[in-house]
């Protein structure tokens, strides 16, 4: 019994230690977006919303946030994704998107920007943005 309520325990700890990430877009963006195209986004294999409007994506620098954005949407860990876009930028096939420190610096770019899309912590979203799928 003991181990059952322990195991119940730590389980319910490594659910609540993964935050839901919410990927926003700039309030007056119409775009649909799927996970699919989210990712295929933050690969650098798409480079505009499907209304043909330019996208200029951003990342977060190296937190818990982008940690699980990598993991749950891009299906690559950190150190993978650096890898991915060391390739790209040696062999002058791509950018990689610019990385921002935090979930505000996010929320202030892109509501500033209408081309911009983001991610943070589904917590810290606010009416300045527009959510297009939580992960």
């Amino acid at each position: 019994m003991k181990k059952l309520i322990l195991a119940s325990a730590l389980t319910l700890c490594s659910i609540s230690a993964s935050a839901e990430v919410a990927v926003i877009v700039n309030a007056s963006n119409t775009s649909n977006l799927d996970a699919d195209t989210i990712k295929k986004i933050y690969l650098g294999k798409s480079k505009s919303f499907d209304n043909g409007t330019k996208v200029n994506p951003v990342n977060q620098n190296g937190n818990s946030v982008a940690d699980e954005f990598n993991d749950k949407v891009v299906g690559k860990s950190s150190s993978q994704l650096n890898a991915y876009w060391s390739k790209l930028v040696f062999t002058g096939k791509g950018t990689p998107p610019e990385k921002l420190d935090n979930d505000q610096a996010v929320l202030d770019f892109v509501a500033a920007n209408n081309d911009a899309i983001g991610y943070v912590d589904s917590a810290k979203v606010n009416d300045s943005v527009k959510v297009v799928g939580k992960f």
